[in-house]
């Protein structure tokens, strides 16, 4: 089972610049569009088992997309994978925008 993190969290970590594992499971075109860092490995790919993260299996990872559906998905089958501490980003970057305006 996977963990949340909301958006409040996730920004003041940010800005006290620490270093995280953030996974942006959108498409290529929505994370070119707009992004605040992170490996883009879009869900089907993980899906597919396409997967290459550059964490080891008991680092904190952070799952990203749009509203929080697709990476709740992906924190799913990380979490099958043996990955151990995936969060998922609640609200996704809805909720990080809306706090940044």
């Amino acid at each position: 089972m996977h963990s949340e993190i909301d958006a409040v969290e996730l920004l003041n970590r940010l800005k006290n610049g620490e270093k995280l594992n953030m996974l942006d499971v959108r498409g290529e075109i929505e994370y070119n569009t707009y992004n605040i860092g992170g490996e883009n490995i879009p869900l089907k790919n993980i899906g597919n088992g396409a997967l290459s993260i550059a964490a080891n299996k008991n680092e904190e990872i952070i799952v990203i997309c749009t509203a929080g559906l697709r990476s709740a998905t992906a924190a799913t089958l990380l979490t099958d994978r043996g990955y151990t501490n995936v969060r998922n980003l609640t609200g996704g970057l809805l909720a990080v925008r809306k706090l940044k305006h």
